[in-house]
């Protein structure tokens, strides 16, 4: 009983094993568990050496002791209800100890497969393999060492014609010692040099993580964030953001090139730059930057995302990574493209600039080729690039290297040349009668540029636009997308499908539902009218940033809504794109 009231958890596990024991090798009857004791805690002292059973008064003794009004078989009930909530607590620990064993189990098969057996047992061979070979060399060591020093037994007689013979065994135990000494000295380098087939571990590739990707996103982000501000003080040097600083700048080194210390001019920043980086990482404060650098706020990892964060999470990281590995495709394929004569105009230029290049390294000394580099150089990047910068027109005519990189098509432009080709292979010949009537000085493309038309007529007269206005070749064939207008009431003006095209001046979109030529469903904007265009999602419900674009003018109330365009992205930059350019051109001051 003192057991029980100082640790009930403990005699209760007591009572259940000492139960268990006894169902399972004595094998007890029922009548067994009616000589326990009543109380819950009998259980601990049944089994004792210590403890004597008392006996058990028979039900007759029972009735006239203690219910002489015949109020036995009471007591006998109860007995039997105690006797039954004793097994039902048996059970309740019997099916506690199963769940154990089970769970134990468990445990212990994912800890055998954790370990990797076979693993272990492959690289225990393999070692076992290496001590094999490692005995074996020292007991060869071990044997030629002996028989090097192995006393020779005395010759008593020795023929002349012997000496000979022993001279050749001196040299040979001579060279046996040099060759072991030499091993003993430099045994240990020799044997980084012996050839072993290589391993091959495949890595192990981890499953797809939302967390993960975001995390590697960033990671990137900050890995690239030195080589991006590098490359901004650079720009800003050259477009001479701190005129001071870039005067200064100019001269030293200017009078660097003019004297040949360009190149110690160099090494000497890359030293201080890394005199710097050591004082910053000791805690110095110091900012060398011509640019001031924007710090982003970071966002704190959450934990518990929902279905729609994760998801809307990995759709912005895939856009961000598309981004990105497109703009590195399109450098790649351009370098490739300059090299494979792809663009033969182009890579003409640069063959000669090569050729040239090569007889001069020829002639030309290389103390004045140096300096004439480096003149060009600075020149290039702290005039000619500014020039160009503050005069886009001026660069459009003369920047050799800027016209030639932006006139090297990638792979999709090649593939959309070589379509546009086939398709105008297969159109009808323009008959004679149609070339008679062009006029005088109107080219061939101007005239098949002004013809260009859509499904149901002429592009100009479908919107009632001077005939010079066409589609921009992004979008010759149209975006197909939905026209939202929500100033409209009636279901058929509220929403219509249609193709969305822009043009030089315009953004035109021709509705689907518009029969035998009919503009009036049409919508016509100029984009000199516009006053706010940006990405729209039209369903908030739905994941991802939408697939709209919207567009205010003064005109209309509301904005416009230019919805369910799958090349949404593509059409915003567009459209943003010549919205600027004529912006540009009529303000130029802004």
């Amino acid at each position: 009983y003192f057991l029980y009231f100082v640790d009930p958890p403990k005699a209760a596990v007591l009572n259940m094993l000492k139960r268990l024991d006894k169902i399972r090798f004595r094998g007890p009857k029922r009548d067994d568990f009616l000589d326990l004791p009543e109380s819950p805690t009998g259980s601990d002292t049944e089994c004792s050496d210590d403890m004597l059973l008392r006996p058990r008064p028979s039900l007759r003794d029972n009735d006239e002791q203690r219910d002489p009004a015949g109020l036995g078989t009471l007591s006998v009930m109860h007995d039997l209800r105690s006797e039954s909530e004793r097994l039902n607590e048996v059970k309740g620990h019997l099916e506690i100890a199963l769940l154990e064993k089970h769970f134990l189990q468990e445990e212990l098969r994912k800890l055998r497969e954790e370990t990797n057996v076979e693993t272990l047992k492959q690289e225990l061979e393999r070692e076992r393999s290496r001590r094999l070979d490692l005995e074996q060399k020292m007991s060869d060591l071990l044997k030629t060492r002996c028989e090097d020093s192995s006393p020779q037994p005395p010759r008593k007689q020795q023929p002349p014609a012997a000496n000979g013979t022993g001279n050749t065994t001196l040299n040979e135990t001579v060279c046996s010692r040099l060759q072991s000494w030499f091993y003993d000295r430099f045994g240990v380098y020799i044997e980084d040099f012996r050839f072993q087939p290589e391993e091959n571990t495949v890595e192990a590739e981890e499953p797809l993580s939302a967390k993960r990707l975001t995390e590697n996103m960033r990671r990137l982000k900050r890995g690239a964030r030195p080589v991006t501000n590098f490359l901004r003080n650079l720009s800003a040097l050259s477009n001479w953001h701190s005129v001071y600083t870039s005067a200064i700048a100019f001269i030293i080194y200017m009078n660097a090139a003019w004297h040949g210390w360009a190149i110690p001019l160099f090494l000497f920043l890359a030293i201080l730059r890394l005199s710097l980086n050591y004082l910053i990482a000791r805690g110095w404060r110091i900012q060398w930057s011509i640019v001031p650098e924007v710090s982003e706020p970071v966002e704190p990892p959450k934990e518990d995302l929902t279905v729609s964060e994760k998801f809307q999470l990995v759709l912005d990281v895939a856009q961000k990574a598309q981004n990105l590995f497109g703009k590195m495709a399109d450098v790649l394929e351009k370098i490739k493209n300059l090299f494979m004569w792809v663009q033969p105009e182009i890579t003409q230029k640069l063959y000669i600039a090569l050729w040239v290049a090569f007889i001069s390294s020829c002639v030309l000394p290389y103390k004045l080729m140096g300096f004439m580099i480096g003149l060009y150089a600075g020149i290039k990047f702290f005039v000619i690039d500014f020039l160009f910068k503050s005069c886009p027109k001026l660069r459009d005519k003369y920047d050799t290297p800027y016209i030639m990189w932006n006139s090297l098509p990638t792979d999709p432009q090649l593939k959309e040349r070589s379509n546009a080709t086939v398709s105008r292979r297969i159109q009808p010949v323009v008959s004679r009668s149609s070339l008679a009537t062009i006029p005088a000085g109107v080219t061939r493309e101007e005239e098949s540029a002004r013809s260009h038309s859509t499904k149901k007529g002429a592009f100009h007269e479908i919107f009632n636009l001077p005939e010079i206005e066409r589609p921009l070749p992004v979008c010759e064939n149209g975006w197909r997308c939905c026209l939202i207008n929500r100033d409209r009431k009636m279901p058929t003006d509220y929403i219509r499908n249609g193709m969305l095209y822009v043009t030089e001046n315009y953004l035109c979109f021709e509705s689907s539902s518009s029969r035998s030529g009919s503009s009036k469903k049409n919508k016509v904007i100029k984009l000199e009218d516009i006053t706010d265009i940006q990405k729209y999602k039209v369903l908030s419900v739905l994941p991802g940033s939408g697939m709209g674009i919207s567009v205010a003018t003064p005109s209309t109330q509301k904005p416009l809504v230019f919805g369910a365009m799958i090349h949404r992205d593509e059409a915003f930059e567009t459209i943003f794109t010549q919205y600027m350019k004529i912006m540009t051109t009529s303000n130029p001051e802004t």
